[in-house]
C-alpha cells in the first residue's frame, strides 16, 4: 500500500481552466495528484501538457501499472477507467460509462482503502456538469478521509460540486482560489521534505 498522501480531483466543464489555475498557484506537496477529468481519447494528452507547463509538479498521463509517486500529477486518460489498486498501483481498464462518462470520478474514489496510519486521502470535486464524485466523496468521507468542493460563485457549472456538497460529506466548500491554499494547509508537515527522487 502506498506510503504517500493521495488528492483525488474530479472534474468536467470548465476542468482545464480551472485545473491550470489551481495548479499554478500550487508548490511541490507531499502527495501524489490524481485528476479525473470529463475528456475523450486524444485530448488527454494535450491537456497533460498544458497543465505541465504551468504546475510546479511534473504532470504525466496516468499508465496502466505504474505506482504513484508523491510530488506528481497523474492524469487519467479519456476512454479508460481510472482506479487505483492497493492506494498505489494504476489499473486503466474499459468497460461502461459511469454516470455517463469514462474517466468517472465515482468509480476512481471508490477505489480508494483506508489509508496507512498518519497517510492522508483528500478527495475534491471541481466544476462540472452531472453528479459524478459525489458517491466518490461520501466514500473517501467514510474513509476518514478530508473532503473539498468548490463553491458556486467560482464554478463554470455548478452540477458536480454541488451534488457532491448535498451529499453532507464535504468538510470545506471553498473558492478556487482558497482550494490550493487549503491543501498547502492538510499537507503541511505530514512528511519529510519532498525529494526530486524519491
Amino acid at each position: 500500500m502506498t506510503t504517500t498522501n493521495i488528492v483525488m480531483i474530479g472534474v468536467s466543464t470548465g476542468g482545464p481552466i480551472a485545473l491550470k489555475r489551481l495548479f499554478a498557484d500550487l508548490p511541490p506537496l507531499n502527495a501524489a495528484f490524481v485528476i479525473v477529468l470529463h475528456i475523450p481519447s486524444g485530448m488527454d494528452y494535450r491537456i497533460a501538457r498544458s497543465l505541465d507547463a504551468v504546475a510546479a509538479m511534473p504532470v504525466a498521463l496516468a499508465e496502466h501499472g505504474d505506482y504513484l509517486r508523491r510530488g506528481q500529477i497523474y492524469l487519467a486518460p479519456g476512454g479508460f477507467h481510472f482506479t487505483l489498486e492497493g492506494n498505489s498501483r494504476i489499473i486503466l481498464e474499459e468497460g461502461p460509462r459511469v454516470n455517463f462518462v469514462q474517466p468517472s470520478a465515482d468509480v476512481a474514489m471508490e477505489s480508494l482503502l483506508k489509508p496507512l496510519k498518519q497517510r492522508q486521502i483528500i478527495g475534491v470535486v471541481l466544476t462540472g456538469m452531472g453528479k459524478d464524485g459525489a458517491e466518490g466523496i461520501r466514500h473517501i468521507k467514510a474513509l476518514g478521509g478530508v473532503t473539498i468542493a468548490q463553491d458556486k460563485k467560482s464554478s463554470a457549472i455548478y452540477g458536480m460540486p454541488k451534488a457532491a456538497s448535498e451529499t453532507g460529506a464535504v468538510d470545506f466548500v471553498l473558492a478556487l482560489d482558497k482550494i490550493g491554499c487549503k491543501l498547502v494547509e492538510l499537507l503541511a508537515g505530514s512528511e519529510e521534505p519532498l525529494p526530486h527522487n524519491d
